[in-house]
């Protein structure tokens, strides 16, 4: 039984202290929440790996772009349908997603039209950024820190699909391409940039080989599609060969649970 620090005179503990928690001087403690929670979560869900899903909270199912809504909306749903035919203890390659709107809120409702649980791993912003309704209640967490938030979509992340956006999306697909291209990613990550028009307008990757700034061989760490179900075969053949008949060269730490 925990003591309580509560009566008149004496002073809370450290830890039950809003004034204290609050200051610059706990941050630590304040990152270190938003690592533990989570997990807590996960582990207690049996989350043993997911599939992000990345794209602009401005496009809308009923908007000049509403064709990628329903897309991530329908792949969203295969994968879930394939990982629950997968009959395993753990929950494999679950859908996660922003936990706003727009993709990410098609992501989730996809997920949720298969039956399946689905992660939201929300950001608080002025602007935007509200949680989606169709996120598992008990897997859906909103962070104040970018880079905790960046640290759960690449650590438990096995595959990813990009849909087209802004700034934030650029700079999620750039930071992740950059960690498997540095190899700081101990495990294989399949990637799909969906929308093949607008990634090669928005990004060049050819010229960054041109110009020497990326080994021609970097343009092998993704895929592009262009319909639902091309992005789904490509998937499902990277999670099967490298997860579900995992090859020799993949390091265990990228096999084992959270």
């Amino acid at each position: 039984m925990i003591e309580r620090h509560d009566t008149p005179g004496r002073l809370p503990l450290a830890y039950r202290n809003e004034d204290f928690m609050d200051t610059s001087d706990a941050r630590g403690l304040r990152i270190l929440s938003e690592y533990l929670y989570p997990l807590s979560h996960f582990r207690k869900e049996r989350i043993r790996d997911t599939i992000v899903f990345f794209g602009s909270a401005r496009i809308f199912e009923s908007g000049n772009l509403g064709q990628y809504y329903d897309a991530a909306r329908g792949l969203a749903r295969k994968i879930t349908e394939w990982s629950n035919s997968l009959h395993e203890l753990s929950r494999r390659f679950v859908i996660c997603s922003g936990g706003g709107p727009g993709i990410m809120e098609a992501a989730n409702r996809g997920a949720a039209d298969a039956g399946g649980k689905t992660v939201g791993l929300n950001i608080g912003l002025p602007f935007e950024q509200r949680p989606n309704p169709f996120v598992t209640p008990e897997l859906n967490f909103e962070f104040h820190y970018f880079f905790m938030r960046k640290f759960w979509f690449a650590y438990l992340a096995k595959g990813m699909v990009v849909f087209p956006g802004g700034f934030g999306t650029l700079d999620e697909l750039t930071e992740i391409l950059t960690l498997v291209q540095t190899q700081k990613l101990v495990k294989k990550m399949v990637i799909v940039l969906y929308g093949t028009a607008y990634w090669k307008e928005i990004l060049n990757f050819e010229a960054l080989v041109r110009h020497g700034m990326i080994e021609q061989s970097d343009l092998e760490l993704f895929q592009f599609a262009d319909d639902v179900d091309t992005a789904f075969q490509i998937l499902e053949k990277g999670l099967t060969k490298h997860y579900l008949e995992p090859d020799k060269e993949v390091p265990a730490i990228a096999k084992s649970q959270v």
